[in-house]
């Protein structure tokens, strides 16, 4: 059995799991990691997309986050998204909005450096959104 960790998802609007998990797979900025314990002191960025969580008792579960930063340490991790919410609760209406607003802040982008910007969370949010709703 892996030893396990103290995990917590924060969002602005609450706290959505503080508890001991094995494995947390997080979408980081530059590319998914996988967070076990002792994991070496690491803050990262993180990009639109799915955590998994693999808890202590070997259930999993999932969550979707819409941006924010990881602070994690060899005894834990916190993920403190911008915007989360489990799987099962997610609003296809609520990521279409996220959608459309993206594409208009592309597309009224004054400077080269916003609209790059903007271009990529655009297409993070597309691409969870092909991932997550069917066609």
């Amino acid at each position: 059995m892996a030893k396990s960790f103290t995990f917590e998802l924060v969002s602005p609007e609450r706290l959505l799991l503080s508890e001991e998990v094995e494995q947390v797979v997080i979408p980081g900025t530059e590319g998914e990691m996988t967070v076990m314990a002792d994991h070496a002191p690491t803050m990262t960025s993180i990009k639109p997309g799915v955590i998994t969580v693999v808890q202590a008792g070997g259930g999993r579960e999932q969550f979707v986050v819409f941006g924010g930063f990881a602070d994690i340490t060899p005894d834990g991790c916190r993920l403190l998204a911008e915007s989360a919410t489990r799987i099962a609760d997610l609003d296809p209406t609520d990521l279409a909005r996220r959608i459309e607003e993206a594409r208009a802040e592309m597309e009224g982008a004054r400077d080269h450096e916003t609209r790059t910007k903007a271009e990529e969370f655009l297409g993070q949010l597309t691409t969870l959104q092909g991932a997550l709703l069917p066609a």
